[in-house]
């Protein structure tokens, strides 16, 4: 007989309590394509910019109501939260964003519910970005039922850790972190409450990018220069945000869902658009819970890789795939100039995390 893994039954099993179970019958589950010939379906289907169709490869069944989510994958690639400079009593310039924990059921997948815990009502939660040396204030509400904290992967007091003993704000309770944004490169922020692994994974992350400051890198201004949001060298580039997540949607401790910025094969219905004549510069992040690595690999081509970001020549180069433990992140960097427009596939290289929703294209013109 026949077994099937147990985390292939996610959408015929009942789900936990909150979480809406999706009918078979509906015809929202993961098909796997038939036949050898993976042409686009003769209805003439198309994806994003007209690329061709690609319901006939992996994938799920329907949409997701992305308007009712509150959020979209799409805009969550390059939607850079600058927050607001402000100037205090004693003349001290300040970046400052206001944030709130709020418990939200989100669509992970075509009509899969999942009751998540989240930083401003969205997986992942606010890209915050500024630049090296800024003093920054993150004002935290928790309008959430469960206690939160927000911790900063950086260089920073303990008193501002964001931990049980020193950031942890009851429900209806504010936190106020304060600290001077450094090291510059690609990092994140997460609860870190207890328990930590059901915070996580319920969706309490988020990117923290800090760009470097030219002025501070003459040996290296040029690179520097292209990474500050703004700037001239900077809008030579393509950039995207990418977080590699998953759900557990029974609480077993083992995901069932996996994909990039949330949502089940979100990039496979509607290809990333990239401009062949322009590099394509990518903030990758690892936040995946209940598995030890997740990992990045593109087709067609090869990339840099500048691990956590902190440095501004490649730690890898010209490499394909790159793994990520939990919390790891890094950039990549993407030349497209002599290849021909088309569709490009990048995905995990962990098959079951691929079969699962983490799977992507580009749509290179």
């Amino acid at each position: 007989m026949l077994t099937v893994p147990k985390r292939r039954l996610l959408l015929g099993a009942g789900m936990a309590a909150g979480a809406v179970a999706a009918p078979v019958a509906a015809g929202v589950a993961v098909r796997s394509a038939v036949g050898a010939n993976h042409a686009p379906p003769a209805s003439g289907h198309r994806g994003l910019h007209g690329a061709p169709g690609l319901i006939g490869d992996n994938a799920v069944v329907g949409t997701v109501d992305h308007a009712r989510n509150g959020f979209d994958p799409h805009a969550i690639l390059t939607d850079w939260d600058t927050g607001t400079v402000v100037t205090d009593p004693d003349g001290t310039r300040v970046r400052e964003w206001v944030v709130t924990a709020v418990d939200v059921e989100v669509e992970i997948a075509p009509e899969v519910m999942f009751p998540a815990w989240t930083f401003s009502g969205r997986i992942p939660g606010p890209t915050l970005r500024c630049s090296e040396g800024e003093k920054v204030r993150i004002i935290f509400q928790n309008g959430s039922a469960h206690p939160h904290t927000m911790h900063f992967h950086g260089i920073h007091s303990w008193r501002m850790d964001g931990v049980p003993y020193a950031g942890l704000a009851q429900p209806g309770e504010r936190f106020v972190y304060e600290f001077e944004a450094k090291p510059f490169g690609c990092h994140l922020y997460h609860c870190h409450a207890l328990p930590l692994k059901r915070h996580i994974h319920k969706g309490m992350y988020g990117a923290f990018i800090v760009d470097p400051d030219p002025a501070r890198h003459p040996e290296s201004r040029e690179a520097a220069e292209s990474r500050l949001v703004g700037s001239a060298r900077n809008a030579e580039w393509q950039e995207i945000m990418l977080c590699m997540n998953g759900f557990d949607t029974n609480f077993d401790d083992e995901n069932e869902i996996y994909a990039v910025n949330t949502v089940a094969f979100a990039y496979q219905q509607r290809p990333i658009r990239v401009e062949r004549q322009r590099g394509l510069r990518i903030y990758l992040i690892n936040i995946t819970e209940f598995d030890p690595i997740n990992s990045f690999h593109l087709h067609g081509n090869f990339f840099d890789y500048y691990d956590h970001g902190t440095t501004l020549a490649p730690t890898l180069r010209t490499v394909d795939t790159i793994m990520q433990c939990q919390g790891q992140r890094g950039i990549l960097e993407i030349d497209w100039s002599e290849h021909e427009p088309g569709i490009y596939m990048f995905h995990a290289h962990q098959s079951e995390f691929a079969e699962l929703g983490w799977m992507s294209h580009f749509e290179v013109v």
